[in-house]
């Protein structure tokens, strides 16, 4: 599609949103009457400007932080956005618009976002992340199957510090693996099932596993705990998604390696050639060095302080650190130890990307409910949603939610069109507990990734490394999203609903039940 084309798109939606609903819905003058949210103008051109600006993101006809940074200052510019800013009686000032315009810059995880991505700066620049991935190849590259596990062992480590897992598998992990395949002339137009295949599709499918193993696994992981809030669901803290996590994680990291061998096995069983290769490399980048030394003491303390800040005994007392404070002071660490350097720092163009990105889409999906938008919702699907039970309420939002990432090109996008909505018909059903239904459905997000050739930031790295072909690639997808769903449905579920339940739910929700 010609990429002018792509760029109207956007604002051909916004417009025809607006006079659909312009021309066939009548609006109330008034946000309630008798305790019902009424739809109101202003809350109509708020979502068509929102509609808008998720075509924007889906079709990427600009970089997707332009798309969330115009549809704000078209917000602004209409004044819709604010709280109450719905309301036909209230009165929106321009310097209201543009603070709450603004207001995403100043989200705590979205600061965290952006600390996290300059801690993976510091794996790469202080070269400790290339070292754990030749150790692990060193150790079990003898044969093929033990070099699936290596791959999936380095990003296993490099997953809680590393949330951009295009930065983790694509930027640190693909580099040292496509180096492997031409030694046993594989090559994406010769031989490529001979073992880079399976090496490629495994690097692929693990980072996806990880990535829904830890909050700080995948960037948009965090963005999905700011959506929530936003919405009213408390904050899942870092330790309580990795305890809820655990099971399924555990068993899909254990078997994914194993089970791409079998389904996608490749012809080279194992060669002592992958260790001697690994072994050649590693003696390049000589002893660990004092930067290297340095990365892994700061990467305990945020580990050892990421967990604490998740004990609730500890809230308040001085070992407490926020997450957000606790990814401040590594990147200060970083740079005392000279880990990074200042200039390095400002040069993270990723880093500022994800920031300027992330602001815009957490002020805008906070505008839904500041107009009245979800509230309005909320009495439309109640009414739909009426006769289902909880649990098959619950499965059968975790399924579409999983489903429909068929038509996302990324997570991100995923989550701004679709988390809220999905809360907002959790809430809609009686019985159902709205918060547990919420991290079912943020714990899925990694997994998904693995189902289409863009599902995933690095999808396309290895889709585009040619040595899985388009219809294979769409079939393995199928069959590991397909695993990786029955598995998250057989285990999560109860899991999450009946065993760790009330462990991982704050104790605000527990006392208020």
């Amino acid at each position: 599609m010609n990429k002018y084309i792509k760029l109207l798109i956007p604002f051909i939606v916004g417009i025809v949103v607006y006079f659909a609903g312009l021309c066939s819905i009548e609006f109330s003058q008034v946000a309630v009457v008798g305790g019902v949210p009424q739809l109101t103008h202003g809350i109509w051109i708020y979502l068509s400007i929102f509609m808008g600006v998720i075509v924007g993101l889906i079709l990427e006809p600009i970089p997707p932080a332009l798309v969330g940074l115009i549809g704000v200052a078209i917000a602004v510019f209409f004044k819709v956005g604010p709280l109450k800013s719905g309301n036909p009686e209230a009165v929106i000032s321009s310097k209201a618009a543009i603070e709450w315009g603004l207001s995403g810059f100043s989200n705590a995880t979205v600061w965290l976002i952006f600390a996290a991505f300059a801690i993976g700066l510091g794996y790469q620049q202080s070269g400790l992340g290339r070292r754990l991935a030749l150790t692990l190849v060193k150790k079990l590259g003898k044969s093929t199957l033990g070099l699936g596990y290596a791959i999936a062992l380095t990003d296993g480590i490099l997953a809680p510090f590393i949330p951009s897992n295009t930065a983790r598998s694509g930027g640190v992990i693909y580099p040292i693996v496509s180096s492997i395949p031409p030694m046993f002339d594989s090559y994406p137009d010769k031989n490529p099932r001979k073992i880079g295949g399976y090496i490629m599709w495994v690097s692929l499918a693990i980072t996806c596993v990880t990535s829904s193993m830890f909050l700080t696994g995948l960037a948009p992981n965090l963005l999905a705990v700011s959506t929530a809030t936003g919405a009213g669901i408390p904050e899942i803290s870092w330790f309580s998604w990795f305890i809820a996590f655990l099971p399924a994680g555990i068993l899909l990291f254990a078997l994914t390696p194993l089970l791409a061998y079998i389904i996608y096995p490749p012809e080279v069983k194992g060669s002592p050639d992958i260790v001697t290769w690994a072994k050649d490399e590693y003696s390049k980048i000589g002893s660990m060095t004092t930067k290297e030394k340095w990365m892994i003491a700061i990467s305990v303390f945020a580990l050892v302080f990421w967990i604490l800040s998740s004990i609730g005994s500890l809230k308040n007392s001085i070992i407490e650190l926020d997450g957000t404070t606790t990814a401040i002071f590594v990147i200060i660490f970083m740079l005392a130890t000279k880990i990074i350097s200042w200039n390095d720092f400002l040069s993270n163009k990723p880093a500022w990307n994800v920031l300027a990105w992330f602001s815009t889409l957490v002020a805008l999906a906070g505008g839904l409910k500041n107009v009245g938008f979800l509230d309005w919702l909320s009495v439309i699907l109640k009414a739909s949603l009426d006769g289902f039970s909880p649990l098959t309420a619950i499965i059968g939002l975790i399924l579409a939610f999983y489903l429909l990432h068929y038509f996302f090109a990324s997570t991100t996008a995923h989550v701004t069109a679709l988390l809220l909505l999905f809360i907002i018909m959790a809430q809609a059903i009686e019985g159902v507990n709205v918060y547990l239904a919420t991290v079912l459905m943020m714990l899925s997000l990694g997994i998904m990734g693995i189902i289409t050739p863009y599902g995933t930031g690095p999808s396309p790295v290895y889709f585009g490394s040619g040595y899985i072909k388009g219809g294979e690639f769409w079939k393995l997808g199928a069959i590991f999203g397909l695993i990786y769903l029955v598995v998250f449905l057989a285990i999560e579920v109860p899991w999450v609903l009946g065993v760790v339940g009330d462990w991982i739910t704050p104790s605000s929700i527990a006392a208020a039940h």
